[in-house]
């Protein structure tokens, strides 16, 4: 990784587009310590760190301790994430937007991602005026309507800023624009979490209570660290893992030349949609949050609703049960709009190709199907898993009567989508080397 970096950093425009990343991610990380006028933001950290277990812990660790802050990203991309799913459900739904997208070339997908942003100021205007009905129940806010207007309009201008910063980062930058900004945020936490482990330690050791820091027993500390290790070590195997499927092309003659006979092979990832799902899934298991900001009495120990987003708490079946369907369905979604076995099967029959034991056509389009499907189980068994391992292990220490464990199902959600960001980019990178040192059959 680190030797690829060096050698994009030789090429002039690679160099560019790596420079503009990091611009990018010190605007966001600048916005994310700019606070909305009219809130008590010392007050609000110390609710959010009273949360920290809770899906609100997740929203702040998604958003790189911006939520918590009620900064200008408090936000984050969360709101983009979340009108692009919609809008990519719509279009397998709805057959104009089917139609558009398929038949209208670019043109339709410039419409689809218009849809798009439209779709994002609106869900962020919902999640601003919620989060702001959330702090006011608690007093946190100024009163008043322009207050109110203010925070509301900050809120969502962020988001949809951050929505643009990503396009930009896509098309100038290195990489996924939305997942770059994700993978800003979260390791801008990084030294959060390690102040968070010592002064866990320190409490575990004084013996006291804290409302804001989790006790964490220093045993602990070498098997997080090691376990940590070991997943980024499966996480790396797993994503360059591949199902290389043969294909024979048969011999043709044109004129006194001979073509084709060679062999080659369709290479299929075991993971083919990396840390996306994981992304959708932990989108759509936001929504129980965003509707306790709705409604006041959420905030009520005992409450119906209270009991009702507990019920969603990172730690519990519930959500595991959920975040695990859910992971598997939008791997099975995200597969089917990135491989189409009928359209390779097709194009393997025109330029004289065939898999062989399959006859061209529609035989070899349905082992392509066979073949794809049980990988994305696989796959997706394999996201799920890995996802909700530190929330098993977290129940593990909270048996031990350590309470840090809360947090590591939030911890290692961040570590899949840190390293899943990192090896896309990395690849991204690699691609583009390879494309400017091919000299070309002119040279």
């Amino acid at each position: 990784m680190i030797q690829t970096i060096r050698s994009a950093w030789k090429v002039q425009e690679l160099r560019n587009k790596l420079l503009f990343t990091i611009f990018a991610l010190l605007i966001f990380r600048v916005g994310s310590a700019i606070p909305v006028p009219f809130i008590d933001t010392e007050s609000l950290k110390t609710y959010m760190a009273s949360q920290s277990s809770s899906i609100f812990g997740l929203l702040n660790v998604m958003s790189g301790d911006a939520f918590a802050q009620a900064t200008v990203f408090a936000l984050s991309i969360q709101p983009y994430i979340n009108s692009s799913i919609i809008v990519q459900l719509l279009t397998i739904a709805i057959p104009a937007l089917e139609k558009m997208a398929r038949d209208e070339g670019e043109e339709g997908k410039k419409k689809i991602a218009a849809i798009t942003r439209y779709a994002t100021v609106a869900i962020a205007l919902l999640q601003a005026f919620g989060y702001y009905k959330l702090i006011s129940y608690y007093g946190l806010v100024a009163d008043g309507l322009w207050p109110a207007f203010v925070i509301i309009f900050a809120f969502t201008a962020g988001s949809a800023f951050l929505m643009w910063l990503g396009e930009q980062i896509t098309e100038f930058g290195v990489g996924n624009g939305i997942s770059i900004i994700l993978f800003g945020g979260i390791i801008a936490r990084g030294p959060h979490m390690v102040s968070s482990m010592i002064n866990g330690v320190r409490v575990w050791a004084s013996g006291s209570t804290s409302a804001t820091t989790a006790s964490l027993h220093p045993a602990f500390i070498p098997l997080i660290l090691v376990g940590i290790l070991l997943l980024v070590v499966f996480i790396v195997f797993i994503t360059n893992s591949e199902r290389r499927v043969p294909v024979q092309y048969a011999k043709r003659v044109v004129g006194r030349k001979m073509y084709g006979g060679q062999s080659s092979h369709i290479p299929i990832k075991v993971n083919m949609s990396g840390v996306m799902p994981i992304i959708f899934a932990q989108a759509i298991a936001s929504i129980p949050a965003t509707i306790g900001m709705f409604v006041p009495s959420a905030q009520t120990e005992g409450s119906g609703w209270n009991t009702f987003l507990k019920v969603f708490d990172s730690n519990g079946l519930i959500y595991c049960v959920v975040y695990f369907l859910l992971i598997i369905v939008f791997s099975y979604f995200y597969n089917t709009i990135q491989f189409n076995p009928v359209e390779i099967a097709n194009n393997l029959k025109k330029n004289g190709g065939f898999v062989p034991g399959f006859r061209p056509g529609k035989p070899t389009a349905d082992f392509l199907a066979r073949v794809i499907n049980r990988l994305t189980m696989f796959g997706a068994i394999y996201l799920a898993v890995v996802a909700l391992l530190p929330a098993i292990t977290g129940n593990i220490m909270l048996a031990f009567g350590s309470s840090a464990g809360n947090s590591l199902a939030i911890g290692g959600t961040s570590i899949i989508i840190v390293v899943g960001v990192a090896l896309e980019t990395v690849k991204v990178l690699e691609a583009q080397l390879m494309m400017r040192h091919y000299k070309g059959f002119l040279e």
